[in-house]
């Protein structure tokens, strides 16, 4: 399936310079939704996984639909004072400023095996601070899967060695 078709590039968001690929054509499409959860879950063949972390606030549309495709729970990663439980941070850069991701602590259990997984792998900071949560917690990274790798960024050098998989590459 041709994905590309179903994500719209926005000028000049969030701040002037950007292109923002927008996923929401693609999240309107009962056909191609299900087609993207499908191929982004098979990018793991047979692997187990015990949790699905996902990324603020777009990670959290295909995260809970991965996890319950891999009979796995789900985990939100969030801004700072989003999370109502004690919490662990992680601070990162992005590709316009700086920002923190906070965990519950009782997210992820030592031996759990993780999928990692966000709408769009950029400059690789927020993917790194959430592999950084996650192996503070005693979970052991699976994958980092993205729905689109804007790969001229050079993000996944910052989330070596871990694998990563995109549905789309830019």
């Amino acid at each position: 399936m041709d994905f590309k078709s179903f994500i719209r590039d926005v000028p000049n968001f969030p701040k002037e310079g950007i292109v923002f690929k927008d996923i929401s054509p693609l999240l309107q499409n009962p056909k191609v939704l299900k087609s993207a959860v499908l191929e982004l879950t098979n990018f793991l063949g047979k692997q187990k996984i015990d949790k699905v972390v996902g990324m603020e606030s777009r990670g959290f549309l295909f995260g809970p639909m991965l996890a319950e495709r891999l009979n796995a729970g789900f985990v939100p990663i969030r801004k700072p004072g989003k999370l109502p439980y004690r919490t662990l941070s992680e601070s990162y850069e992005l590709e316009y400023g700086t920002d923190m991701l906070e965990i519950h602590i009782d997210g992820i259990v030592k031996g759990d095996r993780v999928l990692i997984h966000d709408d769009v792998l950029a400059t690789g900071g927020t993917a790194n601070a959430a592999c950084n949560l996650v192996e503070q917690l005693g979970g052991t990274i699976i994958q980092c899967n993205f729905l689109i790798e804007l790969s001229f960024l050079g993000g996944r050098a910052k989330i070596n060695p871990h694998e990563v998989k995109a549905l789309m590459s830019y």
